[in-house]
């Protein structure tokens, strides 16, 4: 099922894919306060959070994807946030729990049809929420195959993901687009395709992982062709939403 193919809401049209490293410890202090003071302020200049993820197989990395209807939105809505009264009130205390923050990628729909579709905030109940998996998969293409890189990815891996179990809910590449507020660095050489899926438990995102890797058509010709596709390894990002979590 791939649910791309609904209307993209205006806040999935640019997103920021930030991996932020956190001191030892402390990424539970960082998402109790992230939740609680830094989600609503954001939304109320114009952008959306989109998810705020713990990643399973790094115990201090915290992930989160925020939204933007546009670019001039994002440098608008950046600048009133970040020279604004909660930033001000809680920036250093969210500062305090990083290492680093500048793994950023910034991102545009890889078509008109693949825009993530942000869900209204709800509530979950915790079990459903702990359940629930999020994969980003962040493939580094080669320079020379850009232009048929998204084709072949819509013919051929896309099928067979979804074939094996996973709900794709976005897609989207690197923006080419310079970064309109240098004042948060982006990975902005990067070119990538970044796949959104989703899964409803641990052991789904495990089966999926098993078929995909012995099904015929990825053994016979699909692996080996992405593979000379790609500049390097790709990065495969296994979530679990936080507390607030669109996603």
């Amino acid at each position: 099922m791939f649910l791309g193919r609904h209307p993209a809401v205006p806040s999935a049209a640019v997103v920021e894919l930030r991996q932020y490293t956190l001191k030892c410890g402390r990424r539970d202090e960082l998402v109790e306060l992230f939740n609680r003071e830094l989600v609503d302020t954001q939304e109320a200049v114009g952008m959306t959070v989109l998810g705020q993820f713990n990643d399973l197989d790094e115990p201090d990395r915290f992930v989160w994807l925020r939204g933007f209807p546009d670019m001039a939105t994002r440098a608008a809505g950046l600048e009133a946030f970040y020279d604004g009264s909660v930033w001000r009130k809680h920036g250093d205390a969210a500062n305090a729990t990083m290492v680093d923050s500048d793994n950023v990628l910034l991102l545009e729909p890889a078509s008109d049809r693949t825009a993530i579709v942000a869900p209204e905030r709800r509530a979950l109940a915790s079990e459903r929420r702990h359940r629930e998996r999020i994969v980003a998969a962040i493939i580094f293409r080669q320079p020379d195959c850009l232009s048929t890189f998204s084709t072949f990815f819509a013919d051929a891996v896309r099928p067979l993901l979804i074939e094996t179990g996973a709900t794709i809910i976005g897609e989207y590449v690197t923006s080419t687009q310079p970064n309109n507020y240098p004042r948060l660095p982006v990975r902005e050489r990067e070119r990538a395709l970044v796949a959104f899926c989703r899964f409803d438990h641990a052991p789904a995102l495990e089966l999926h992982r098993w078929a995909v890797t012995r099904h015929r058509r990825w053994t016979n010709g699909v692996s080996s062709e992405l593979l000379s596709r790609l500049r390097k390894t790709p990065e495969l990002l296994r979530l679990s939403p936080t507390e607030r979590s669109r996603l």
